[in-house]
């Protein structure tokens, strides 16, 4: 299914991320079909020379191919199932692909349902924003049929250029709950420290570029801390001591109670590094407290191939 051919893709919900996709997926030459609840959405790209449909259903009945980018779980089941839904226009021939960020279980279910009637489901949650979806640089997290993936994989590239296959269907939707929760988990001990540092004396300019020329700032814990420790289960020797670690946030929470800061993200993580300093662990690399963590996920090792000891 490569650009230009004659696949006929239809699009389900012209929102701020639905209007950038698929209006480059037109670009790419696609024929496209739209739907929206407001039709004044689709405006731009049936000028672009797409068709419009009056349901979801019509839009399944004329389309190899359907993307849906919706709100949540419950607008995703209304347009798959609802009255004139997805469901009861597709055929075997379908591929129903959800770029929502969902709930895995309902994708799930919802292909076992589209299977019974031969049509193939994916989930393929993306991210980077609106101006990511106007540009065409969205990273695609598509789980599903791996052969589906492998023929539409030009079409997903029409609007996204980090398009990676996770594994069955729900894995899409699972990849991008967690680097959700990862970002807004950061959000939370950024504002901590942020306004910590500024009612400490420290001008907001000068802060902000600090943490951003440092190894927070450059990315290195997931491009290198992590695969030099933690994905490997190797800390020792250390590359930076867990007691180390331990004494600077310690220092930054006596800070906080100095200037009347609360600092609930960086308490919590001071406790980890206790727990993990009280195993005896003091000398090893600080990344070992993550083993806290499995432990309690029920031993689940985060290990990733490539990354073993030689």
């Amino acid at each position: 299914m490569g650009k230009g051919s004659d696949t006929v893709v239809g699009f389900i919900g012209l929102g701020n991320m639905g209007s950038g996709m698929s209006m480059n997926i037109a670009k790419s030459g696609y024929k496209m079909i739209v739907h929206d609840l407001d039709r004044n959405a689709a405006i731009p790209i049936l000028e672009f020379g797409a068709e419009w449909a009056d349901s979801p259903r019509e839009v399944a009945e004329k389309c190899d191919v359907i993307f849906t980018s919706l709100p949540g779980p419950l607008e995703v089941e209304a347009v798959a199932t609802g009255e004139n839904g997805l469901l009861e226009g597709v055929s075997g021939s379908s591929v129903w692909l959800d770029l929502s960020t969902s709930s895995p279980t309902l994708i799930r279910r919802l292909a076992d349902t589209f299977g019974n009637k031969g049509a193939t489901v994916m989930d393929a949650p993306i991210s980077g924003g609106v101006r990511g979806a106007q540009k065409g640089l969205l990273a695609v997290m598509v789980g599903g049929d791996r052969d589906t993936f492998d023929q539409l994989l030009p079409l997903l590239e029409s609007f996204g250029d980090k398009v990676t296959y996770t594994g069955d269907i729900g894995a899409g939707s699972i990849c991008k709950l967690m680097h959700n929760s990862i970002g807004y988990g950061m959000q939370m001990i950024l504002s901590e420290c942020l306004t910590l540092g500024v009612k400490a004396g420290v001008e907001a300019e000068a802060l902000v570029e600090c943490i951003r020329n440092g190894s927070v700032g450059r990315g290195n814990l997931l491009n290198v801390t992590l695969p030099e420790t933690y994905f490997k289960g190797k800390f020792d020797p250390p590359n930076f001591a867990l007691k180390l670690a331990r004494k600077d946030v310690a220092l930054a929470l006596e800070l906080g109670r100095e200037y009347d800061v609360p600092m609930e993200a960086a308490s919590h993580a001071y406790n980890e590094l206790t727990a993990a300093l009280n195993r005896g662990w003091g000398e090893q690399d600080s990344r070992i407290a993550l083993l806290l963590q499995e432990e309690r996920a029920g031993n689940i090792e985060v290990r990733l191939a490539g990354n073993d000891d030689e």
